[in-house]
């Protein structure tokens, strides 16, 4: 999908280009910048969703209420805070199935909802999501 297109808001420079960590990487800096923050930290989830699977194992998990395309990032509250996070330059990031769909679906339900390149830009994101959460 090109970003430009995209449903949700996008945080961090689109136009970037160059050598970046994982995603997993960006991922993991991401949860260690939050996991010290009370309450928050506590509560942040990374759903397991990608890898390749036997069928019978992805069978029982979705039974078990394992969602296609879930996003990377998701943080209860009012709203809830739900992340789809790219590598900082896009274009070595791509979309699994069901991801733009999840984003939509969660915006739809009251979530704010983004895709963000990199852990400074799911930072950025957090930030502004914790704002709103401070103003009640």
């Amino acid at each position: 999908m090109n970003l430009n297109d995209c449903p949700v808001p996008v945080y961090g420079d689109q136009s970037w280009r160059g050598k970046c960590p994982s995603e997993s990487l960006e991922q993991i800096t991401f949860f260690n910048r939050i996991r010290k923050i009370p309450i928050y930290g506590l509560i942040a989830v990374h759903p397991r969703n990608e890898g390749k699977r036997h069928y019978k194992q992805v069978t029982k998990e979705r039974a078990e209420g394992m969602t296609k395309g879930a996003s990377d990032i998701i943080i209860p509250g009012n709203p809830a805070f739900v992340c789809e996070l790219k590598r900082r330059d896009r274009t070595q990031s791509s979309w699994q199935d069901g991801q733009v769909e999840y984003l939509e679906a969660a915006q739809k339900a009251g979530a704010f909802v983004c895709v963000a390149l990199g852990a400074d830009a799911a930072t950025e994101a957090f930030e502004e999501w914790l704002s709103l959460q401070a103003r009640g």
